[in-house]
């Protein structure tokens, strides 16, 4: 997905979530990942482009949250050589490993920016980042001896997954895992998030039936979690009903007038720099329709920050912290 930082995004005073671990996402239409009798490499398909690496990666440039989170909770900082376009700070849990990463563009990095850092690797958030005017494209990149890598939740062109799963994350972690070199780091990691997941068999549970609205980002036409992403992973597991479930895509443009047809018993709002939660709580209240929501009117807003909005190693913590923040609410659905 893409999401422009235009004026169109609000500004307002920022809120602060913190959020730990948590996993991205790999397609079931890829072919899985393959070692070679030796031992000696990885071959992955990654959104429709075979990818061998002969050795770990060693010097990587990651684009977005999401990839330089992932390698930070399997203890790879040493090897991110720069990182470009964060969403926003990391989590408090991986603070003191992000100390000293060189930030090399707040936007997606050029070509240019990118191959000064010499990288063997360029791991990226979106497809987008591997672009004649970012990154530079896949094939161009391989014949200067740089690989690439989507994170496969992020897929578009080819083998995007028909809707995403927490299993499909924990089997990204399981490749990335394989392809750094690091499958025992990849699987302590899985089977902390399992266990954080399963917990929340133990937690009160959401009411069946109550509907919720992820919204992200947008006011004239409000841009939000459709039925295949992260956004409706989340939802699904903590027992909320997708509004916008009916929508084949992982985001969606969705109307006012239908938002208000739909009347969301909760709001998912994100949170970020450029278009703050609290902005968006007023602008809902100051349109006269939206103003009349039962979810407005009883605030029942649950927030969520960027990074953890994708598909990403903050997808568990995601799930714990709004289904926690829904059982805080003065007026919550029974």
């Amino acid at each position: 997905m893409h999401f422009p930082r235009t004026p169109a995004r609000l500004a307002g005073g920022a809120l602060t979530l913190a959020l730990a671990l948590t996993a991205t996402a790999c397609s079931e239409t890829d072919a899985p990942r393959a070692a070679p009798a030796d031992g000696s490499g990885v071959t992955v398909t990654n959104c429709g482009v075979e990818v061998s690496f002969d050795a770990p990666p060693e010097r990587v440039v990651t684009i977005k949250s999401t990839t330089t989170e992932l390698m930070l909770a399997l203890g790879l900082e040493d090897r991110i050589v720069g990182h470009g376009f964060p969403d926003g700070p990391v989590p408090p849990a991986y603070e003191a490993q992000a100390v000293g990463l060189e930030t090399l563009s707040t936007e997606a990095p050029s070509q240019e920016v990118v191959l000064e850092k010499e990288p063997d690797l360029v791991f990226a958030g979106w497809e987008s980042n591997l672009a004649a005017d970012t990154a530079g494209e896949r094939d161009t990149l391989a014949k200067l001896g740089v690989q690439s890598y989507v994170a496969p939740s992020a897929c578009q062109s080819a083998g995007a997954p028909e809707k995403m799963t927490y299993d499909l994350l924990f089997e990204h972690f399981a490749e990335a895992g394989e392809i750094f070199g690091v499958p025992e780091a990849a699987e302590e990691l899985v089977t902390r998030q399992r266990a954080e997941l399963a917990g929340l068999a133990d937690r009160e549970p959401i009411p069946d039936g109550t509907t919720a609205l992820w919204w992200s980002s947008g006011v004239d036409t409000p841009f939000v979690g459709g039925g295949t992403g992260a956004p409706q992973m989340v939802m699904e597991e903590i027992g909320l009903t997708n509004v916008a479930a009916h929508i084949d895509q992982t985001w969606t443009s969705l109307g006012w007038e239908a938002i208000v047809d739909a009347d969301p018993d909760v709001i998912v709002l994100v949170d970020a720099a450029w278009n703050t939660a609290e902005q968006k709580m007023q602008d809902l209240r100051a349109n006269p329709a939206t103003a009349e929501l039962d979810a407005v009117k009883e605030e029942r807003f649950l927030v969520i920050p960027f990074p953890a909005a994708e598909a990403g190693v903050r997808s568990v913590p995601a799930a714990v912290e709004l289904l926690t923040q829904y059982a805080t609410l003065e007026d919550p659905v029974r």
